[in-house]
This record gives structure tokens, sequence and C-alpha cells, in this order.
């Protein structure tokens, strides 16, 4: 209960936060957006079930990506704050002929800083995540055979809110992340009928990735173009007038 009163109370500052972010982006020139991603993630995980340690498998995961508004104080600090898409599972074999594969889909809140030469997306970032749990899929294998699997929206196998902490680095916009999620990734008071599949679980997830961080130029280039649209405009009506 301790627990859930601080992830609550953390997703209260943050979540302000983010939606400020967003109000002063139009305001502000110095909010600007960028498009980001995780790609190429491994994870890795260590699963036990009432003290006794399960073999982990590691999992490869595609893509998490993620838009960022951001901030810059000067060309070596800044803010970010961004909403993001992610896919946070393990894989672990419960014993030499069984083994699950669970993951749950997640929207994510997350806020933090960034250190470095910024206008040339050189910098060192560190970053706070709370991942809101949308989708939990398993399947279950029997001597490497699929023998069953099912899908959930807005179920309770995992906790509802899974914080998680980062840090990278960048250079150039492109470099590597590190992801720590410290949390149970089971909820053990799950029930399935009189059972609790999960009594007992207890797992942490660790992910590593390479990340990019791309500054959008949508505005820029709407901006540019509908200035080029003013100018010949102009330029028509004047000829116009001295013919």
């Amino acid at each position: 209960m301790y627990r859930i009163k601080k992830i609550l109370l953390s997703l209260f500052f943050l979540f302000p936060l983010f939606i400020h972010a967003q109000n002063r982006s139009d305001v502000s020139k110095k909010w600007y957006r960028s498009d980001a991603g995780d790609v190429c993630l491994f994870s890795f995980s260590n699963v036990s079930r009432n003290g006794v340690e399960l073999r982990d498998v590691p999992r490869f995961i595609y893509m998490n990506s993620t838009t960022y508004l951001n901030k810059d104080f000067s060309n070596r600090a800044g803010f970010l704050t961004g909403f993001s898409v992610n896919n946070i599972g393990l894989i672990y074999d419960e014993n030499d002929s069984v083994r699950f594969k669970r993951r749950v889909i997640t929207a994510g809140l997350s806020a933090g800083f960034k250190f470095g030469n910024l206008s040339k997306g050189s910098y060192f970032f560190v970053e706070g995540q709370m991942n809101f749990a949308l989708n939990y899929k398993e399947k279950r294998f029997v001597n490497d055979k699929k023998i069953e699997k099912s899908n959930t929206w807005f179920g309770e196998q995992t906790p509802l809110l899974m914080p998680s902490v980062s840090a990278g680095w960048l250079l150039e916009g492109i470099g590597l992340k590190a992801q720590y999620f410290p949390g149970n990734f089971f909820n053990p008071d799950y029930q399935e009928g009189i059972v609790k599949p999960f009594a007992g679980m207890e797992s942490q997830i660790f992910l590593i990735s390479f990340s990019y961080n791309m500054k959008s130029t949508k505005r820029t280039k709407t901006k540019k173009a509908a200035m080029s649209f003013e100018k010949t405009d102009t330029n028509g009506k004047g000829m116009m007038s001295r013919s």
C-alpha cells in the first residue's frame, strides 16, 4: 500500500508537468518537439517463485516509440517530457519442459533532464517514467510447442502502474539507453477462480537498447512554405498593379 501511495504521488506531480509543457509549447518558441524511440531492445529479468530463481530467457523487442516536448535552458542543459508506447515483458522456464512468454503494452508519461551539447544532439540524459498497463498477453509452451495463449485488455495480471528509470547517451541524436523497472512485473494478488497463479512470483526487468531522439522539422517546413507563399503572393500583386 505504501508503494502504491508513492506511485500515485509521483504521478500527481508528473502529469500536471506534462500538461503544462503542452500548453507552453504553443506560446514559447523555446519549447520544441522531438520524435524518439528505442530500437533493437534486449530485455533481461530476474524471475523467482517463493524465493527460488527460475531460468530467464533474454527477450528481443523491435521498437518502443516516444514523442517529447523539450526546453533547453542553455546549449548545455535542458528538460524533456514525453508520451510513449512500450512493450514490456519477460520469458522464463517454469521447469525443463514448460516455458512462459508474458508481455504488457503500456502508455507512458516521462520527464527528465539532458546535459551536453544540445545543439548537436550529443548529450547524456536521465528520466523517470510512469507506465500504465493496457494490454496483457501470455503464451505457454510445453516441449517447445505452444499450447495456450491469452490476450486481455486492462487485466490485473500485472500492476496498473509500472514505474521505471532510465539513462543514456546520444551522439548526434543516436546512442544507447538503459532502462530499469524496480517494481514487480507480476501482481501476486491476481486470482483466476480460487487460484492465484502469480502468488510468490517476483521479477524486475532491465532493458538495454539503441536509442534515437531527433528534433521534429515539420512545423519549420510548414512555416517556411507559408512565408514563401506570402512572398510570392505579394510579388504577384505588385506586378499586377504595375501593368
